[in-house]
Parts: structure tokens; C-alpha cells; sequence
């Protein structure tokens, strides 16, 4: 891991659970996974439209790896498209708002990344068993 080098954080979301992974390449542009992380959701939590829980997960993540992230360019990864309306305008809900102006102290830039292609995340937000 080099503190100077870009970060990438893929999230994902299911029904139950958050889950992501905290990457970063190599000089020879290789990625890398550093850290996973996942978390279930509460009762309350799940009742959640897919645009909050997608941000809860990179709300989680930023704050999570917050004192690597501090001066560095991160591309959160999403199969989730309206993500980057969070920092792009202002957000209607509250909740989204606060989280919003959490994250506007990071480097944050929103990719979307098609579900078929972020497996390793969408794994981890999974519970056992629920592949077929």
C-alpha cells in the first residue's frame, strides 16, 4: 500500500448487508485489494431505498479508511447509476445531506460499474447461500 497513490473503493448493497473492497495498483498498474469490509443491516436499515444504502456503504468505507484516504484521489466503484448524484447536487432527504457533507472533505469521483463486474463486492454483501 502507498499513501500517494489513488484509492479504489468498490460497494455494493444487498437486502441484508453492506460489503466493499478497498484496492489500489501497482506501479505496473496491477490492482490490488487491501482491505474488505461488511456490515449487516439493522431492521430499519433494510427498509432503506438503494440509494441510501449504497451511500451508507461508502460512508462506511470513508470512514472506515479515513486517515489513509486524507489528501488522495479515491474512484468509489457502484453498480448502483444515481450514486454521484450525491456530491453532484444537493440531495432532497436529510439523511443523504449529512452524508453528503461528510463526504465532501475526501477526493470523491463515482464510477458505475455494472454488477456483473463487481462480484467481489456484491459476494461479500450476500448472505451465505443466497447464490444459486
Amino acid at each position: 500500500m502507498q499513501l500517494d497513490r489513488p484509492y479504489d473503493v468498490y460497494v455494493d448493497t444487498s437486502g441484508y448487508a453492506i460489503a466493499g473492497i478497498l484496492a489500489q495498483k501497482n506501479e505496473s498498474g496491477i490492482e490490488y485489494p487491501i482491505a474488505f469490509f461488511s456490515s449487516k443491516l439493522t431492521p430499519t436499515q433494510k427498509k432503506w431505498a438503494t440509494i441510501e444504502s449504497e451511500a451508507y456503504a461508502v460512508l462506511i468505507a470513508v470512514t472506515k479508511y479515513k486517515s489513509w484516504f486524507y489528501g488522495s484521489k479515491i474512484t468509489i466503484h457502484s453498480d448502483h447509476n444515481p450514486l454521484p448524484y450525491l456530491t453532484d447536487s444537493a440531495p432532497k432527504s436529510s439523511k443523504l445531506m449529512r452524508w453528503n457533507l461528510a463526504l465532501a472533505e475526501f477526493n470523491l469521483k463515482f464510477r458505475y460499474l455494472p454488477g456483473r463486474r463487481n462480484v467481489p463486492a456484491d459476494t461479500l454483501s450476500r448472505p451465505k447461500g443466497s447464490y444459486q
